[in-house]
């Protein structure tokens, strides 16, 4: 299982950031697990964002809950992460990942580093 993200490396204050992380060697749906969105911010810890599950529901942060989406193209087999209204805040390091029920997370993307800046 292999995912991998895609999007701009870098984003201007009050934009729309959007990734993309497109998965080979498993399905996303239909499947038991949770595709999910992981974000480091620099010099802080792993900060889960949401996932999207096999019925197309989401589950999302709730201090990003307002300005966060997270879609699937199921024929591409990819799912997309749409967070609006950026700040610097937002800079960080961005995963995909396949989790579980029990919030475990077994396949990773690279991830990418998104800046938010001016």
């Amino acid at each position: 299982v292999q995912l991998q993200e895609s999007g701009p490396g870098l984003v201007k204050p009050s934009q729309t950031l959007s990734l993309t992380c497109t998965v080979s060697g498993a399905s996303i749906s239909p499947s038991t697990y949770r595709w999910s969105w992981i974000r480091q911010p620099p010099g802080l810890e792993l900060e889960y964002i949401g996932y999207i599950d096999d019925s197309g529901s989401t589950k999302l942060r709730s201090s990003l809950k307002s300005r966060t989406s997270i879609f699937r193209d199921t024929s591409k087999n990819q799912f997309t992460l749409q967070l609006n209204f950026v700040t610097p805040e937002d800079t960080a390091v961005y995963y995909c990942a396949r989790g579980n029920i029990f919030d475990v997370y077994d396949y990773w993307g690279q991830g990418t580093q998104v800046t938010v800046s001016s």
